[in-house]
């Protein structure tokens, strides 16, 4: 597994408890995070405690079948490593850097550990800057932040994973960047498709993916962020590259610590939850920062338990984040794709010191406008569009036509919809907004902003005439 060394320290299993394992040394007590192997390597054990000046507790990150008392265990010198270079793009691994994409050995790579300290102060970069997706709504309304993290709020169906397939491959077309796609506790199924999606959007050659899957043991998953943290800081500060760094699920990595944290006997605290909680979650986040060579960009999926935000693991994990994205399975059912809710979602990076005074100014004015038209819905649903005065009339067509304009064609979903993908800069966005807002496109039907790039395509755009199926809603 790239740890071969030649030093020797033999220890024996002293007990073995589900995949916790206390094993005895006589000589050299391995120090934590210590990796040692049993059965030639078959077995791999994490030292996550010394109990006293012989005996250590560690943490199986594979299946313990087999392990027996009195068996020989071997130190390997070091810690959990993970594979770095040129040699890892366009593949597929797991925690211990295999590949598993079936595609050979991996060749022309340095192996680093995956406990790594988070960037000094004196090297952080202190600039805020935008990170542009080129996705339409995202961008104007809950602007990014370049080395920041934003999460991603959303039930089953809704479009998590499209939406982040669609950033990977704006990512890699615009900004020469690398993608590193981490499936924490993720169906095996998930990662499969996910392969095959970015093998046939063509964006693989940037791209590299690590596992830890839904059936593996706990210490695994737990592990399986820290290791692509590793590679995606080798990107930052060797090739001075920008990363962005896809994490499905946040919630998962801290699952997997409250197992793990169960099973080496720590009290648990509220809910259930490990008491060490905040500060795991503190050490994989930290790392994700921009310095003065590079960022690393992250977008992360958090499941929230129940649907319930006061969850500890949920607020934990808001701490971190600069950028809500919320999805909605509402408009997912009304067609408006990207399904995000513009209401719920919110961005530390909206304010006028950094978007500057009109972006801001338009963001405000688009939220007044659809919460007012969201106001209006009951009493359009009860007396009809008719009963309405004028002016309340206006916001609903302005709103209903923002809705549409929000809308974007994917990339990746070209082969479903027919329809091919737009990129959408954050001046066209904006500027088509502001005409919406202006009024400029009242005389047009709601349906010619629906599924467009730029605002000015609905003026020469052949849809209208035949774009009925699309239901007014």
């Amino acid at each position: 597994m790239g740890n071969k060394t030649s030093f020797s320290n033999i220890g024996q299993v002293v007990s073995v408890r589900g995949s916790v394992v206390d094993i005895r040394f006589d000589e050299l007590l391995p120090p934590i995070y210590s990796l040692l192997h049993a059965q030639e390597g078959k077995i791999a054990i994490e030292v996550l405690a010394q109990l006293d000046a012989h005996r250590v507790r560690g943490i199986a990150l594979t299946p313990t079948q087999g392990l027996a008392r009195g068996m020989a265990v071997e130190d390997t010198g070091g810690p959990l490593k993970a594979p770095v270079g040129k040699g890892i793009l366009s593949r597929m691994f797991d925690v211990f850097g295999n590949a598993i994409d079936r595609e050979g050995e991996v060749s022309n790579v340095a192996w680093r550990t995956v406990h790594r300290a988070p960037p000094p102060l004196a090297r952080r970069s202190t600039k805020s800057e935008i990170f542009e997706t080129g996705i339409k709504v995202i961008d104007v309304l809950m602007p990014l932040e370049r080395g920041g993290k934003a999460g991603l709020f959303g039930g089953a169906g809704v479009g998590k994973t499209v939406l982040l397939t669609e950033m990977i491959h704006n990512m890699i077309g615009q900004q020469e960047g690398i993608s590193i796609f981490c499936g924490i506790g993720e169906r095996c199924r998930e990662g499969e498709e996910l392969y095959r999606e970015m093998k046939a959007a063509g964006v693989l050659p940037n791209m590299v993916m690590i596992f830890g899957q839904m059936n593996e043991p706990p210490g695994s998953r737990f592990r399986v962020g820290h290791a692509a943290l590793t590679m995606a800081e080798y990107f930052r500060d060797d090739e001075h590259r920008d990363v962005l760094l896809l994490v499905d699920n946040i919630f998962r990595f801290i699952q997997a610590g409250s197992e793990v944290s169960g099973l080496m006997g720590q009290m648990p605290s509220r809910l259930g939850y490990q008491p060490t909680m905040g500060t795991e979650l503190s050490g994989l986040e930290e790392r994700i920062a921009n310095t003065d060579t590079g960022a690393i960009t992250s977008i992360q999926a958090v499941y929230v338990p129940a649907d319930d935000f006061t969850d500890p693991a949920a607020v934990h994990t808001f701490s971190h984040l600069s950028a809500s994205i919320v999805l909605s399975r509402k408009r997912a059912s009304e067609g408006l794709y990207p399904a995000i809710d513009p209401l719920q979602s919110s961005s530390k990076m909206a304010t006028p010191g950094i978007v500057g005074d009109r972006h801001y100014r338009l963001a405000q004015e688009i939220r007044q406008t659809l919460a007012q038209y969201t106001d209006l819905k009951d009493v359009i649903a009860m007396l009809g569009l008719e009963q309405l005065s004028t002016e309340d009339r206006n916001v609903v067509a302005r709103a209903r036509r923002l809705e549409r304009f929000l809308t974007q064609p994917f990339f990746t979903t070209e082969q479903f919809t027919g329809l091919k993908g737009k990129l959408v800069s954050l001046e066209d966005a904006l500027d088509g907004c502001e005409r919406i807002l202006g009024d400029e496109f009242k005389d047009y039907p709601e349906r010619a902003l629906y599924m467009i790039g730029a605002v000015d395509e609905a003026k020469s755009d052949p849809k209208v005439e035949h774009a009925d199926d699309i239901h007014e809603s």
